[in-house]
């Protein structure tokens, strides 16, 4: 096993937090395997790159020698994260989450190690836990310390709606950590939180506090808002491998670089290169390629990105894309922007009917999929590769107001 200052160096790529180093630091001072826990409600069917984040983390402890805690919250998930919520989300139910849970378990061996992961369930204590068992949890914490988070507060400030089960979720999160005796938890920013009270009820259970390692919120397609299935600026790990590409394609070179921090399996020593060439010349579109094809390759297999890629170049007309793409973003009043509309707000035609014409004529392409129809629109929430014409071409994001 690698030195700890070695590990922690590794361990920090990307990393929000540390809380904190020196109990990380003791930790692996003892030579043994780690228990690293991370805990996914499982709301939605598919999971996206974003999730993948800590799963990344997940698979760079593994890497280092220790134990990957792939934790389902298939009994906290019929409660709902109240993290950075404004209302008391919908509840699901038993039948939704098991469904869910499943798909999850088909999808994480695209990344962790089977033999180095122990994949678990939280209804496995808390689906036996007594009503006296959950009334000494939740007898741990005061109201007080709960109006500490700044969602919760914001939300009694405003005189908004906060269910007393809403208060149990931090509970029953860091009562996991308990169950799981967990060295290490990861999770986002916006659980620092959740897992700090895990750190306090271990101490309360006589257990060494577990070290917090949070990771920044993944930003979307459209750079901005974090990914998300609901804002439709998701890239799901699901998904075809062109659309994949093409989504890919579409973010901003800025942004590149962060998804090569967070998302990439390379060195950052390999990636402070790519970044050190495009500054000296080389073209940012080649960069991008470069991540293209290593995260489709990840999820459709090797050499599914290279494949991808011959044919994402084969669909513009000189087999390449301009060296400079400029960047626009729309702002639309509903889910969607008429493609029309767009083109003449971002001056690639000189009215909305000269972009019917274009269309008409088969001139426009979204993406590099040529447009036949009048009708067709760009949904809020996502980035598009537009071409009007032999030399017209933008890059747009469409955010809804």
């Amino acid at each position: 096993m690698r030195a700890p200052g070695e590990q922690i160096e590794e361990l920090r790529r990307g990393a929000a937090e540390l809380l904190t180093e020196d109990d990380l630091r003791r930790k692996l001072a003892r030579g043994k395997p780690l228990r690293v826990k991370a805990g996914f409600d499982p709301t939605a069917p598919d999971l996206h790159l974003g999730h993948t984040v800590l799963i990344n983390k997940l698979r760079q402890f593994q890497q280092l020698g220790h134990t990957a805690i792939f934790l389902i919250g298939d009994f906290t998930g019929m409660i709902g994260d109240p993290s950075g919520k404004n209302a008391t989300r919908p509840r699901l139910t038993p039948e939704e989450v098991q469904a869910n849970a499943r798909t999850y378990q088909e999808q994480i061996f695209r990344i962790l190690d089977p033999a180095k992961t122990v994949i678990d369930f939280n209804s496995r204590w808390f689906g036996r836990m007594s009503a006296s068992g959950m009334i000494e949890v939740a007898a741990k914490y005061t109201v007080a310390r709960m109006l500490e988070r700044d969602d919760f507060a914001r939300r009694y400030k405003t005189q908004q709606p906060i269910a007393v089960h809403e208060f149990l979720y931090p509970l029953l999160q860091g009562y996991d950590s308990v169950a799981l005796e967990a060295d290490v938890e990861l999770g986002g920013t916006d659980q620092k939180f959740n897992l700090l009270v895990g750190r306090a009820l271990q101490a309360d259970y006589g257990q060494e506090p577990q070290v917090v390692l949070t990771m920044p919120l993944l930003e979307g397609t459209d750079g901005v808002q974090k990914m998300s299935k609901s804002l439709g600026n998701y890239i799901g790990i699901h998904e075809p491998a062109a659309d994949m590409f093409g989504k890919l394609m579409s973010i901003s070179d800025e942004l590149m670089w962060r998804y090569f921090e967070l998302l990439s399996a390379r060195t950052l020593n390999d990636i402070r290169k790519l970044r050190k060439s495009v500054e000296e010349g080389w073209n940012p579109r080649d960069a991008k390629f470069e991540l293209a094809v290593e995260i489709v390759d990840t999820y459709h297999g090797r050499g599914a990105g290279e494949a991808e890629r011959e044919k994402f170049i084969a669909r513009f007309r000189d087999g390449a894309l301009p060296e400079s793409i400029p960047e626009k973003t729309l702002i639309c009043p509903g889910p969607s922007l008429k493609l029309a509309n767009a083109l003449k707000e971002v001056g690639l035609a000189a009215s909305a009917t000269a972009a019917y014409r274009l269309i008409d004529q088969g001139a426009v392409r979204v993406d590099g999929d040529r447009v036949g129809s009048q009708d067709a629109v760009l949904e809020a929430g996502s980035t598009y590769l537009l071409q009007a014409g032999k030399r017209g071409i933008a890059r747009v994001a469409v955010k809804r107001a």
